[in-house]
């Protein structure tokens, strides 16, 4: 079963299936093929930086614009406009779409410890495209002004790049509004903006707020610190020792006193996607809000927050290949038009007088002072990347991969996967008897290898199954199966060496 088809309501079931078998053995041969006949990336390190990654110069001007200026691009059509495709032809088929996508990356073409960079540490953060490199940069080359409230033409033109940004995001979330769409630094942001402003507006001493036990911190500690505020108290859904949301105790722990459920779509340690359309239904049953965090779920397959039936939804522009410092929540219009603000400050105001102030509309109500501007900027560029690809492309295609990653793991001695839910995207965690997980991580570091080793900001998971650390590869879609034959390779050599 597909990631998505377990995270949302079920489609039409006479639609395409895919053969897992087929087509894993279909993308093992394009990417031997592909590893034989690829370009050296040998040569490509003794270029200069700005000609190795397609620039023409010092400055950054693309290679495409080779006879213009930036400002004389700009000005023939807004660069926000522009595609954020690849170049070329989209990907053809998920046999071949890792090995194609890593060419967009410029990041993915160095070598470290002497070896080709291959990047798994993608729960954590993504490399960043070509054209979001490129689009941020001519941002600030050409565009850079605060935003709103003034006369003069960049800031208009950076009012509209920010306000496109919007757009983009509330198409790429199926939101019937850009208004519903508010810029955050990221996921943690989001969540504890929800709970505070949600927190104050919705919760009273005695009251419940419900987490599960996949949470990342970051769904975990703000609705602490709520209880501490308000007096409410939290409660937790379990999971079952196969790292599945222990659905018989929905109805359990979910009741009459519960205001907030909030949940994962997909677990960040140990990749469960979690069934959110079941627990939406039990939470509005007795009337309680569902946030849920994107983070992890966004960059892996497509998500329609009015079909999770989502009171606020959150995710970060970095793990799905946009810039750092900008992030997303999505909220239903009646409940952001209810709350109070956060921060106060310039641009969420409509009068300040010393005896009160009034408010903006929504979202201008929740973006105190200047926001990331070029970070919207990039984020939308990413985000149109993603879907240029296809993001059931992109599932179909890492579905395979994590088929190929347990597969290989499994097989390596001494090595033991950490839980083995139904459905399972983006991440896995594993430990290796007698070696700590950093020791692990810096092997393979050596190797050119980019894992994540700790806690994974999920310590209650992790003591659910007696372990404090744990070794964690995640996957991105410019990984490839050569990619996973390397790791368990490099594993396997680890192992040896005891």
């Amino acid at each position: 079963m597909a990631a998505s088809d377990y995270a949302r309501p079920p489609k039409n079931p006479d639609s395409e299936i895919w053969s897992a078998a087929a087509l894993s053995e279909a993308v093992r041969r394009a990417g031997k093929e592909a590893t034989k006949a690829g370009p050296s990336t040998e040569r490509s390190q003794e270029l200069p930086y700005f000609q190795r990654y397609g620039i023409e110069n010092e400055r950054g001007w693309e290679s495409s614009d080779r006879t213009s200026s930036p400002l004389e691009v700009q000005q023939r059509q807004p660069y926000f406009l522009e595609s954020s495709s690849l170049r070329g032809e989209a990907h053809p088929s998920t046999t071949s779409l890792g090995i194609q996508a890593r060419r967009d990356f410029p990041a993915l073409a160095q070598r470290v410890n002497g070896h080709r960079l291959i990047w798994l540490d993608n729960a954590a953060t993504t490399q960043k495209p070509r054209v979001v490199i490129n689009k941020v940069h001519r941002f600030y080359e050409t565009d850079n002004s605060n935003i709103h409230r003034a006369a003069h033409t960049l800031a208009a033109r950076a009012t509209d790049a920010y306000e496109h940004a919007r757009s983009v995001v509330a198409r790429f979330l199926g939101s019937q509004s850009p208004e519903q769409i508010v810029f955050v630094r990221g996921t943690t942001e989001a969540i504890n903006l929800i709970a505070h402003s949600a927190g104050q507006r919705f919760i009273t001493e005695g009251d419940e707020i419900v987490v599960t036990e996949l949470e990342h911190h970051s769904n975990i500690v703000p609705w602490q610190l709520l209880c501490e505020r308000s007096g409410a108290v939290l409660k937790v859904l379990p999971v079952d020792d196969r790292g599945n949301l222990r659905l018989d105790a929905l109805y359990r722990v979910i009741g009459g006193r519960t205001k907030i459920v909030a949940v994962t779509q997909v677990a960040n340690s140990i990749g469960t996607v979690v069934p959110v359309c079941a627990v939406s239904a039990a939470a509005h049953s007795v009337g309680a809000l569902v946030v849920v965090d994107g983070a992890q779920s966004a960059a892996h397959f497509p998500v329609d927050v009015t079909e999770l039936d989502a009171d606020f939804y959150a995710f970060s522009g970095h793990k799905v290949y946009g810039p750092t410092g900008i992030g997303v929540l999505y909220g239903k219009r009646n409940l952001l038009e209810t709350m109070p603000p956060w921060h106060g400050g310039g641009s969420m105001i409509n009068q300040v007088t010393f005896e009160r102030t009034t408010y903006a509309q929504i979202p201008a109500k929740f973006e105190a002072g200047t926001g990331h501007i070029a970070g919207a900027v990039g984020l939308a560029a990413a985000l149109e990347y993603v879907d240029h690809v296809g993001r059931s492309a992109i599932e179909r295609h890492e579905h395979v991969l994590m088929e190929h990653l347990l597969e290989t793991l499994e097989a390596i001695p001494l090595l033991r996967i950490v839980a083995n839910p139904d459905v399972r995207a983006g991440s896995v965690s594993f430990v290796v008897d007698g070696f700590e997980p950093a020791r692990v991580a810096a092997h393979l570091d050596r190797h050119g290898i980019a894992v994540r080793a700790g806690h994974h900001c999920a310590q209650p998971l992790l003591r659910h199954f007696g372990l404090v650390a744990t070794v964690r590869p995640s996957l991105g879609l410019y990984n490839c199966l050569e990619d996973v034959e390397t790791l368990g390779a490099c594993l396997r050599r680890l192992v040896r060496s005891s």
